[in-house]
């Protein structure tokens, strides 16, 4: 997925639909990183006690918040990184449906676990807080990215230091204030403008318990030694290159269609984006036509106003050149630009939604994940071909599989090397939905059930007779 750091002397507000540089916050100060752990430590001593029920009011309250904050914080996530102003809200929808889910059933969910014993007594197992946590998270869903690591862990009773991209600095205090404004104790909850040497010196402070990453291989790859050598426990979600395969269709224009809707959402800037799509050959040609047909009108537009017919900025300058370089690769060794695939000027981000086919092993599109709106198109004729395909990737977060025949998607769906498999849609999605993947993709699992399982101390308890 996406770094979780950018270059630049600070954290900064960019507009990437301008290039221009809005307001500059300062790193922390070592002084600052000791308090905001001094903070958490002992915030944790007294909000681990606090019973359930009380959390969960508290928890639910900050899900009220970001729908009462929508629109304050649509504005701020298009300014920041250059998401569509509607789908900036949309995020902000979400993440008070996550908080509300785990309000309401985490207490159930973090239920002591009765287990049958065959020498008398009782044994059970409880599900208690580990204590603090750091978060380490990416720009591209600057809202939703923390609401899914926090919500099930302040239920659980954990407490947050949170550190979030450096090109997102006002998302990161807009969300910090909701969580004071919604009663979490003092020091529940802190937002640190932290350096890469300062995340490691957290992750190796005996008061943090364990870390969570949303970013890209190399940050995962980083923060798992930092975390390992201090015997820390980690989640990591990582990048994903997740396989969109279709077996037949009575209407190739319709599949095309929700699969363009699906590539471009977020501009492209999602892990479980469908970044490889895998057409039947019989479906292929009129699937091709009709994706380059919606990229080829397509104008450069204010992520702000969302007009018809135009698309938003990537998160940055960097990230528009990195994705027309690995497009410029294919093309250069044989592949087909249908539409699109054109860098705007400079200093903005613009880089027009693009359709790619006859990509080979040789390319670097083929191995590595395109972090922008380019669909790549691959013909197969056969279901076990298709399957191979799909599974001949160092990512493993998620896959779907479209067919008439239901039983005929399931049966290849079953098969995807993918922590998240789907049949006849793009995604299931919900704060009830388990999100994460294997391979390189990472481990560890949240939002749903599993959400809760992560960062928690399955105690064995037994009472005997």
């Amino acid at each position: 997925m996406s770094d979780t750091q950018t270059s630049g002397p600070a954290y900064q507000v960019v507009n990437p639909a301008t290039g221009q540089v809005v307001e500059t916050f300062d790193y922390a100060t070592d002084k600052e990183i000791e308090s905001a752990l001094a903070a958490v430590h002992t915030a944790y001593a007294a909000w681990r006690d606090v019973p359930i029920a009380e959390r969960a009011k508290v928890v639910k309250r900050i899900g009220e918040l970001f729908n009462e904050r929508q629109a304050e914080l649509g504005a701020i996530a298009t300014e920041e990184m250059g998401k569509p102003l509607e789908e900036s809200k949309g995020e902000a929808e979400f993440c008070g449906e996550i908080f509300d889910y785990f309000a309401t059933e985490g207490p159930e969910l973090a239920a002591d676990q009765p287990i049958k014993t065959f020498s008398g007594g009782k044994a059970m197992v409880q599900k208690l807080p580990i204590g603090p946590l750091l978060g380490i998270m990416p720009w591209n869903y600057p809202f939703y990215q923390i609401a899914r690591f926090a919500a099930p862990n302040l239920m659980l009773g954990n407490t947050i230091v949170l550190k979030h991209a450096e090109s997102v600095p006002r998302c990161a205090l807009a969300v910090e204030q909701i969580m004071k404004n919604a009663g979490l104790p003092e020091g529940a909850y802190v937002n640190v403008f932290a350096t890469h040497d300062q995340v490691e010196q957290i992750i190796g402070d005996p008061r943090i318990a364990g870390v969570s990453l949303t970013g890209s291989e190399r940050a995962g790859s980083v923060v798992a030694a930092i975390a390992g050598k201090n015997l820390k426990k980690c989640v990591l979600e990582l990048g994903g290159s997740d396989p969109y395969v279709i077996l037949d269709t009575d209407d190739a224009a319709a599949a095309a269609d929700l699969a363009w809707e699906t590539r471009i959402s977020n501009t492209g800037q999602a892990c479980n984006s469908n970044k490889r799509m895998i057409v039947m050959d019989d479906v292929y040609d009129g699937f091709v036509n009709r994706l380059t047909e919606l990229a080829r009108d397509l104008r450069p537009g204010d992520p702000a106003q969302g007009a018809d017919g135009t698309f938003a900025p990537l998160s940055s300058r960097a990230a528009a050149e990195r994705l027309a370089e690995q497009v410029e690769d294919a093309v250069s060794k044989g592949a087909t630009l249908h539409a699109g695939g054109v860098l705007g000027e400079g200093p903005a981000a613009y880089y027009s939604p693009a359709v790619l086919t006859g990509i080979t092993k040789e390319m670097r599109a083929y191995r590595e994940e395109l972090f922008g709106p380019v669909a790549v198109v691959y013909p197969v004729s056969s279901d076990e071909e298709a399957l191979a395909l799909a599974n001949d990737s160092d990512y493993g977060l998620g896959g779907a599989v479209f067919s008439k025949d239901t039983e005929r998607a399931r049966k290849l769906a079953e098969r995807l090397e993918v922590g998240m498999s789907n049949v006849n849609t793009p995604a299931g999605e919900g704060a009830e939905v388990p999100f994460g993947g294997v391979k390189r993709s990472g481990f560890g699992r949240e939002l749903g059930p599993l959400g809760m399982d992560e960062f928690v101390n399955k105690r064995m308890f037994y009472i005997a007779d």
